[in-house]
């Protein structure tokens, strides 16, 4: 049953919004030299642009997120994903903001990816999809700002593969943005990082209704193998603290002897999470966006930061105590390349019991940095 009255700070009911970029005849041009054209993008946009079009924040989602970032959609009983963040009076307040976010390239809510129809065949893309970049999802994004007619953002926001995202940006195009604030993520994924995500993906690419990425075509879906994926992928999500807190080792309610089933809690939680997951998430655009973080690296060059140098971005650099994915150091390292690059950089280490998931929270610090950067940034553009 859906919320009839949205409560104070929302930005209430929205809709998805689409908008068709690039051609056949001046296509996207990939960072490996493949092309697409026409790509079709959903995006939401919360609050105002005003006047002088230079108050513009992009938010830049995660791994398994998508446009709807604030607010409700119809009949829906939860807002989105973001919205402890967006909204009149939050941080990001939507009555000073201009609030964009869009699926990304390669996505599954609505943005041209891997199970959509490709133009040339009339049949679903699958692993003919090409591979992507962080830098190809930027490129896409920057589609969008010229679509509606913003020229430069006030900020570039996002968590884990969202911050990457907005490191990219910034890095590549400095003069677009003005901020940049890059949460939980990381510049170059660890060993560690590259290993649970191999395993997701063969999780996925072994179950036998992957049917060699023909699944869509042939109406079936790797359901065992995708939520095996997101199971163990919402382990390194959570710190060992908060799945202490959170289950301990309390048995499931239902659980009678020992045996292989679901005996403990935290296992019955696992399984909910993996059965949720099925029902918004595509397998193909999972093993297409884990592999752009793989090999994610934008430091890589001595003049990776030569654009950045001669065009400062003020950063905004965060991360959590708690959090193992995305560790601390991995957020140092980002913070040291920026100031070999002479960058105005802001570092904050915030403390939170929730691990990697504490971007997607109302952690009070974290969210009160948040709040004093950008409106710094607001009245700074405004003078």
């Amino acid at each position: 049953m859906g919320v009839s009255v949205p409560p104070p700070g929302s930005v209430g009911q929205v809709e998805l919004q689409m908008a068709s970029l690039f051609t056949e005849a001046e296509p996207l041009v990939l960072a490996n030299g493949e092309k697409l054209g026409p790509v079709e993008v959903a995006f939401e946009t919360y609050g105002s642009l005003n006047e002088r079009r230079d108050n513009a924040v992009f938010i830049l989602h995660a791994l398994t997120g998508d446009a709807h970032a604030a607010g409700y959609h119809a009949g829906d009983a939860r807002p989105g994903w973001w919205d402890n963040l967006i909204g009149p009076g939050k941080p990001l307040d939507t009555d000073r903001f201009f609030v964009i976010c869009a699926n990304l390239l390669g996505g599954c809510q609505g943005t041209t990816g891997p199970s959509s129809i490709n133009p040339a065949t009339g049949t679903p893309f699958g692993l003919g999809f090409p591979q992507l970049t962080v830098a190809d999802l930027v490129e896409v994004h920057r589609g969008l700002l010229r679509h509606l007619g913003i020229s430069r953002l006030l900020a570039a926001l996002g968590g884990s593969l969202g911050g990457m995202q907005a490191l990219q940006w910034g890095l590549s195009y400095p003069e677009e943005v003005a901020n940049g604030v890059v949460v939980a993520a990381s510049s170059r994924l660890t060993a560690q990082n590259i290993a649970f995500s191999a395993v997701a993906r063969r999780a996925i690419m072994t179950d036998p209704n992957f049917l060699g990425g023909d699944y869509v075509s042939q109406e079936t879906n790797p359901d065992v193998g995708l939520a095996i994926a997101r199971m163990m992928a919402h382990i390194t999500y959570l710190s060992e603290d908060a799945l202490t807190e959170k289950f301990g080792r309390e048995p499931h309610p239902d659980s009678r002897e020992p045996g292989f089933g679901i005996d403990f809690a935290v296992e019955s939680y696992l399984d909910h999470q993996g059965q949720v997951f099925l029902g918004r998430f595509d397998a193909l655009s999972y093993l297409y966006l884990s592999r752009v973080m793989d090999y994610f690296d934008p430091f890589s060059t001595p003049t990776s930061a030569a654009l950045v140098t001669q065009a400062p971005v003020k950063w905004l650099v965060m991360s959590f105590d708690t959090d193992w994915r995305f560790g601390t150091e991995h957020s140092r390292r980002i913070v040291r390349r920026l100031e070999l690059a002479e960058q105005p950089v802001t570092f904050r280490e915030i403390q939170s019991p929730w691990g990697h998931d504490s971007f997607l929270l109302e952690v009070p610090s974290y969210h009160a940095t948040l709040r004093a950067f950008l409106d710094r940034a607001l009245v700074e553009v405004s003078q």
